[in-house]
């Protein structure tokens, strides 16, 4: 057997995972089990579009808040919080403390790519 070497790790958004499965779908015409099974959970939970997820993460970026890395926000973008406790879970999962001033102004980012409720 092959002997696989990662050549790279990189945070992916679940927005641009679904992008590429569905290119491998095209490619392969059939997924593979747990490939089939994570490309059908994405279908069912809310997922932004791959240019509003791009978007939401330079804005983020560009707030320039303390110890927040590109997987911080990656996550927040998955999860799509839409109050400060739900924000403050996320943070806190990663042991990162955010003021919240910092958070206000992310949950007002996120405001911008939420879905509107009817």
């Amino acid at each position: 057997m092959a002997e696989l070497k990662i050549l790279e790790e990189k945070p992916v958004c679940m927005a641009d995972l679904k992008e590429d499965l569905k290119e491998i779908k095209k490619r392969d015409e059939e997924l593979g089990f747990r490939t089939a099974k994570v490309a059908e959970h994405l279908d069912v939970i809310k997922v932004m579009k791959p240019k509003e997820a791009e978007e939401a993460a330079g804005k983020m970026q560009k707030l320039n808040i303390p110890r927040f890395k590109e997987m911080h926000i990656l996550k927040i973008i998955d999860l799509m919080p839409a109050n400060i406790v739900d924000l403050k879970n996320i943070t806190q999962g990663y042991g990162l403390a955010v003021t919240n001033d910092n958070l206000e102004k992310v949950l007002e980012i996120m405001a911008e790519y939420l879905p509107k409720k009817k």
